[in-house]
């Protein structure tokens, strides 16, 4: 019975000290991150589109997080440089990724600034890269034989596009996804105190 008494105390330090090493005082150190420079709230069409995102499971395959030259040769591959905490102030919860089946997407916004472009991609992928094995999501869109004039028509090459001369139009769904990719443009400056602290040295990224 005496012995219960201080194994159950220091059992108690030991978990208290672990909640606040590893949750209290992260929790605190995010909460003083302040918005980068540049970077601007989701509207909420970009909201919707990135909940699109989410519900789709984009982040079982993209990633979004850059990492530094001694981690992976993103830098040279045109990802852009390493992110720091500043640039997902607006990100709640996190789509971070934990798989690069395709590319790391945090700058697609930038590197991709054709709202054609990601239309087509997430219609069929192979109609944009050939070799691609990224699903298409023709659900995202409806086949018209006369678009209306506000439709949003997608270029579609030939051996992809309808019978009978028929259209692609984007859904609202397809329109708001495609936002929030556009969205995806981290190609301001960081700090370099920021930059630093993930060890890279910022004129690398300028």
């Amino acid at each position: 019975m005496n012995k219960v008494f201080p194994l159950a105390v220091l059992a108690f330090a030991i978990l208290a000290f672990a909640t606040l090493l590893l949750v209290i005082l992260p929790a605190a150190q995010i909460r003083t991150v302040e918005p980068a420079q540049g970077l601007e709230p989701y509207t909420a069409v970009e909201e919707r589109g990135r909940q699109q995102y989410v519900e789709l499971g984009c982040y079982y395959c993209h990633s979004q997080q850059p990492r530094s030259p001694e981690q992976a040769p993103d830098l040279q591959r045109g990802w852009g440089r390493p992110t720091t905490p500043a640039d997902y102030v607006y990100d709640d919860p996190h789509v971070l990724g934990t798989m690069r089946t395709g590319p790391d997407l945090m700058n697609i916004g930038a590197r991709m600034p054709s709202q054609g472009w990601h239309l087509t991609h997430l219609y069929q992928p192979r109609a944009i890269e050939e070799s691609s094995i990224m699903p298409a999501y023709p659900f995202l869109f409806e086949i018209k034989q006369n678009p209306d004039e506000d439709d949003v028509v997608v270029p579609v090459p030939a051996e992809y596009a309808p019978a009978d001369g028929a259209r692609v139009v984007a859904r609202q769904s397809a329109l708001d996804l495609t936002a929030y990719l556009l969205s995806l443009d981290r190609t301001y400056p960081a700090k370099d105190r920021e930059l630093r602290d993930l060890g890279f040295d910022g004129a690398e990224a300028r």
